[in-house]
């Protein structure tokens, strides 16, 4: 098992206006995969959401940080931002896949501004704020997150079959 932080951008959320309903969807899709170490609903500010991706993979050493929402058009998303800021590395493929997939249920999939990318040996994907979504998405994820976090921490280096 990993360990995953998980955070929501959400203004109303971190009010407590709004329940987490994608956020739950991340910790049951995760279930017996992931220890959650870390679970966080914050407004959608760029320098709040940053900051606690830095205090996850830093300070917590967590192997996955999974946000939700933020993702889309409106002048208040700014997760991609906020984790363009924070990581080392683009992984651009897992954004690709979500979109690919996506666009197969909902041509509005294209809107998506989500991106993944690793700080240290932490991965960081930006998931959608429905839980609808974020299933979808997650769920193209999930049979490549083992192997992936697996070549980041260092315990393989193989990626043949």
């Amino acid at each position: 098992m990993f360990k995953v932080g998980i955070i929501t951008a959400s203004d109303k959320g971190s009010r407590g206006e709004r329940e987490d309903v994608s956020g739950r969807e991340i910790v049951d899709l995760l279930r017996g995969l992931a220890e959650v170490a870390s679970y966080l609903v914050v407004p959608d500010e760029k320098e709040v959401l940053s900051a606690q991706m830095i205090h996850m993979a830093d300070s917590l050493g967590v192997d996955l940080i999974l946000t939700t929402g933020g993702t889309g058009l409106s002048p208040r998303d700014v997760t991609p931002e906020a984790t363009l800021a924070v990581i080392d590395r683009l992984v651009p493929g897992i954004p690709e896949a979500m979109r690919a997939a996506s666009m197969r249920i909902t041509d509005r999939a294209m809107l998506s501004r989500a991106v993944a990318g690793t700080r240290g040996r932490t991965l960081i994907i930006n998931l959608p704020g429905s839980p609808k979504a974020v299933k979808e998405c997650l769920t193209v994820v999930l049979p490549v997150l083992e192997h992936g976090l697996a070549i980041l921490s260092g315990k393989t280096s193989e990626c043949a079959r």
